[in-house]
């Protein structure tokens, strides 16, 4: 193969790689291409979304003169971040959770369980690949926070595991 046509094929072969980027909403993709002896193409394509939020309207003063109860903040509402707690436990991959070893059968875990470490908390399908992800340490599930079949993020809080 020319090196123009190898060079067209590996542009043709990193705009797939990025239309499957969308198609499967993935976040990043990395492939490594052997052509021969000390000749390859390693890619990484990789998209980053900004997350923006819609501004809070500011308060207006209530016109009556009874005095109202405090509105609840994020916390009271459960509105903290499960990300920022110390007890999340986080996804080492991008993938697909599967909360049971197959269809129809009981979950790994659920709230309330205690469970050791190394115990299974749940699957991550990726790359046709089923991943147990383990229990980091001993404690007992606090919360879930994904449901079965859910794509996830690296890094995404999985469980609370006190």
């Amino acid at each position: 193969m020319s090196n123009k046509t190898s060079r067209d094929s590996d542009v043709e072969f990193i705009a797939a790689l990025a239309e499957l980027l969308n198609v499967k909403e993935l976040t990043e993709i990395q492939v490594k291409r052997d052509y021969g002896e000390n000749d390859s193409l390693n890619v990484r394509v990789s998209k980053h979304q900004q997350q923006v939020s819609a501004p809070v309207p500011a308060a207006l003063p209530a016109p009556s003169t009874t005095t109202a109860a405090p509105a609840p903040t994020p916390t009271d509402m459960g509105g903290d971040d499960p990300a920022n707690d110390p007890d999340a436990v986080a996804s080492p991959m991008v993938g697909t959770v599967y909360m049971a070893a197959e269809p129809g059968a009981p979950p790994f875990v659920s709230v309330g369980q205690t469970v050791n470490e190394g115990d299974t908390l749940l699957i991550i399908e990726a790359m046709k690949t089923m991943n147990h992800i383990p229990a980091p340490r001993s404690g007992t599930i606090k919360r879930i926070l994904i449901e079965d079949g859910a794509p996830v993020e690296f890094g995404a809080p999985l469980v609370i595991l006190a």
